[in-house]
């Protein structure tokens, strides 16, 4: 398997921007932080859920430990194109993610449940992923993609500090039908047409240069999930309310029984 960071431990601070925030804070970004080596990048996700949507539904809850299963992509894939599959985990303000790397024919069949074909060249810390993996996929009920999410993302590391990153994402969209990362970026927008969202992805605090920054513009750090957001309008289909209450019960009804 290729060189890929495979585990991720840091804060996720959010933010969103209007188009005027945005235009005020690029020129201070410029002076402090340089693109990173994705500079810019079209990422595609199938959020993986249970049919009465339980995972993003206790995420919204905002408890002190949640987790969620996606496979993503970098642009648009084929079949042999390197994806990941992620598990993405938050306990008490940290953000862990860990993730392996797969053909993409190949990853859709191990999350359907399907064993890869070896792991015997795998290292240690792959099989261990592995492991959690298949231990998510046991442990709830007929998890299967729900929604497509894609947006297009800017990336920025500190110039003297390279392990401070900064993203900025336009054009979330997400779709609950064509679940296949094969089909490419489409469907309904989560944030208004001027709006960015904004993540600062840190280890420790934030630094001195950027919180005086953000809170001269009057830019204030929001609770934001992409998938989270696409659920609430999913949820306000009443179609899609009816069929996922009907899912919920049966489900609850299965976990007493």
């Amino acid at each position: 398997m290729e060189n890929y960071q495979a585990v991720f431990k840091r804060k996720e601070i959010k933010y969103l921007l209007s188009s005027e925030e945005r235009n005020a804070l690029l020129p201070i970004l410029k002076t402090c932080m340089e693109p990173d080596a994705f500079a810019h990048s079209n990422i595609s996700n199938l959020y993986y859920d249970t049919p009465d949507f339980w995972m993003v539904r206790r995420s919204l809850e905002k408890p002190m430990y949640k987790e969620k299963l996606r496979l993503r992509s970098y642009g648009t894939p084929e079949n042999t194109s390197t994806v990941f599959p992620e598990i993405k985990k938050k306990a008490m303000g940290i953000v862990y993610k860990r993730r392996i790397s797969l053909p993409y024919q190949e990853a859709v069949s191990f999350l359907s449940g399907q064993q890869i074909a070896s792991t015997d060249m795998c290292d240690g810390t792959t099989r261990q992923i592995l492991h959690e993996l298949d231990w998510m996929l046991a442990s709830y009920k007929d998890l299967a993609p729900r929604v497509f999410l894609s947006y297009e993302r800017d990336s920025y590391k500190g110039i003297s500090d390279p392990s401070l990153r900064l993203t900025l994402d336009q054009d979330i969209l997400f779709r609950t039908d064509r679940l296949d990362l094969r089909e490419g970026a489409f469907g309904e927008s989560t944030l208004l047409p001027d709006q960015t969202l904004r993540e600062v992805k840190i280890s420790n605090a934030a630094p001195l240069w950027l919180a005086q920054a953000l809170s001269e513009i009057g830019i204030f750090p929001v609770s934001f999930s992409k998938y989270g957001r696409a659920y609430e309008r999913i949820y306000r289909d009443p179609r899609w309310r009816k069929e996922m209450n009907g899912h919920a019960k049966e489900m609850e009804m299965k976990r007493y029984a």
